[in-house]
């Protein structure tokens, strides 16, 4: 297992498109539910206990070798929000898209088969990091780590934090 590899699939400038979503941070600073820094703290604490959980949870079993299947329904089952499915499911393409291009694999290709339209993101995480060569605790690591970094990065953006 390399600590780059799971560097790299972190990374914000890897092209997989999580960068670009706040998940639901920008909606709150328009809504005046983030005003600064203890804001922006309290919710991106609660977005790691809730989405992040379930999202790390997801990865972790991804990695593990459970049905991307079974698992894609679990993650439809856990995300009440039309619009975080299909921001998952963009999201996943999108990483699906990059992973395939960095880590070839048959099991890419296979889940990318079963989704044409995309399976869940945390799902598609937990199957790259697999093939990456990472373990289930690398997946989670990630998943968890991507629940907070979109928020907090476009809430500094978009309130000029330090």
């Amino acid at each position: 297992m390399s600590r780059a590899t799971l560097l790299v699939l972190a990374d914000g400038r890897f092209p997989a498109g999580g960068h670009a979503h706040s998940g639901g941070a920008e909606a709150a600073v328009k809504a005046g539910l983030i005003t600064g820094a203890e804001g922006l703290e309290a919710f991106c604490r609660g977005r790691l206990h809730t989405a992040g959980l379930v999202s790390a949870s997801l990865a972790a079993a991804a990695a593990l070798g459970v049905d991307p299947v079974e698992l894609d329904v679990a993650a439809d089952a856990r995300t009440p929000s039309l619009a975080l499915r299909v921001a998952s499911r963009k999201l996943g393409r999108q990483l699906m898209r990059a992973a395939r291009a960095t880590w070839p694999s048959g099991e890419l290709d296979a889940v990318a088969r079963a989704f044409p339209k995309g399976a869940h993101q945390p799902v598609v995480l937990g199957v790259t990091a697999r093939v990456a060569g990472l373990g289930a605790d690398d997946a989670a690591y990630c998943a968890a780590y991507e629940s907070v970094s979109g928020a907090a990065s476009a809430t500094v953006r978009l309130l000029s934090l330090d």
